[in-house]
């Protein structure tokens, strides 16, 4: 996330006790509003698809390759 009304956002969610899966679903939504963005629709078809990617799948991947 390079806004910094996102990074704001996010920082207000980490201070007000809120859990890493709230956490990441407003970054995936922030994601996916800068997804609709792209003019491109392969480029946006791509961001939209890193966009879906579950709580659950990016923590299994995280901890792959802290491994």
């Amino acid at each position: 996330m390079n806004s910094p009304i996102g990074f704001a956002t996010l920082l207000v969610f980490a201070l007000s006790g809120c859990t890493s899966e709230q956490m990441y679903a407003t970054g995936r939504n922030a994601q996916r509003a800068q997804c609709l963005k792209q003019v491109d629709p392969a480029t946006r078809d791509a961001c939209m698809k890193d966009a879906a990617t579950t709580h659950d799948a990016y923590k299994t991947e995280v901890d792959s390759a802290g491994r």
